[in-house]
């Protein structure tokens, strides 16, 4: 069986996959740099299964349509909004998911929060261009923080903001108050939410209902002084309108760790904007998660193989 692994962008698949028993099974080709549309459909030709990295590659039912002879797509977390389900079931095509750990991605957020708070990167900045101080920070005690979506990732942020000292609000569509404060955090209303938070994070999983849902009304609803972190999914912001507040300064500033198109191009308007920090995507890219990526991946390709397939995912 030809298995293809993707998107092993930090290399960090070989170690796993060598010394795990089921490489001895099926011939496994880990590629570490990234194709779309047509390009990926000729590589992927003989492949019979797919084991992708969360979202970074798209598989569309254009991309199934040109794979005779894919069996089945191994993806990592529970939930993989890239691959389109329908087209798999209409082709009988397994699809297998694994479970993910939900702090590394918080603990990046906490970590953004910080650096915004403490202007890290333009002190940063300063040093590396042979000066000193060139601004001040603020302090996280005493400050609010905003999460937006109280799932696994918003709850252990939330605890996160507490040690700091910081105040928590949450609001999201579906969140109801009682819920809120079970987990000890106070709900408010949407428009409340976004005019009293000192720093919001987006913790919501994608789907239509939430894409766009911070744009050029939610900036307006902000304090100048507010700041915004991103480390759930780039169409819940909408980008635009997210560049727009922070070129006039309707906004202090901001934190990006996902984005419209990755990897990022070269040329992409983002990569200019002023009061923002960027991240590529490394919010469960961790060397602990990927190696409880890899294991995971290779459990259930080893059960594919024997023909008892795991945690199957359907639309």
């Amino acid at each position: 069986m030809r298995v293809a692994m993707l998107d092993d962008w930090t290399s960090s698949a070989a170690e796993h996959v060598g010394s795990h028993p089921v490489s001895q099974n099926c011939d496994i080709t880990i590629f570490t740099d990234h194709l779309e549309g047509q390009a990926l459909i000729a590589r992927l030709q003989d492949f019979e299964v797919i084991c992708v990295m969360r979202e970074r590659s798209v598989i569309d039912s254009d991309l199934i349509a040109g794979l005779p002879h894919l069996k089945a797509i191994i993806t990592n977390g529970m939930n993989n909004a890239a691959i389109d389900l329908e087209a798999c079931a209409a082709r009988g095509i397994i699809v297998s998911g694994s479970p993910t750990p939900s702090h590394a991605t918080a603990e990046l957020a906490m970590t953004l929060i910080g650096a915004l708070a403490r202007q890290i990167v333009p002190n940063h900045i300063a040093m590396m261009n042979k000066g000193w101080q060139s601004t001040a920070g603020r302090d996280l005690r005493g400050a609010t923080l905003g999460i937006l979506g109280l799932g696994r990732l918003g709850t252990t942020l939330a605890h996160f903001g507490k040690a700091y000292g910081m105040s928590i609000v949450t609001w999201s569509q579906n969140l109801t108050k009682e819920a809120a404060e079970a987990q000890g955090v106070t709900y408010l209303p949407k428009e409340e939410f976004f005019a009293t938070a000192d720093y919001i994070s987006v913790h919501l999983r994608l789907s239509e209902r939430v894409r766009a849902l911070i744009s050029t009304a939610e900036f307006e609803m902000m304090k100048p002084t507010a700041c915004l972190v991103n480390t759930s999914r780039a169409p819940i912001i909408d980008t635009k309108a997210l560049i727009t507040a922070l070129k006039s300064g309707q906004i202090a500033g901001a934190a990006i760790d996902v984005y419209d198109h990755e990897p990022v191009p070269r040329d992409d308007p983002i990569r200019d904007v002023p009061n923002l920090i960027l991240s590529p995507h490394i919010g469960y890219v961790t060397e602990q998660t990927m190696a409880r990526f890899y294991d995971e991946t290779l459990t259930n390709l080893a059960a594919i193989i024997e023909g008892a397939p795991i945690r199957r995912l359907t639309s």
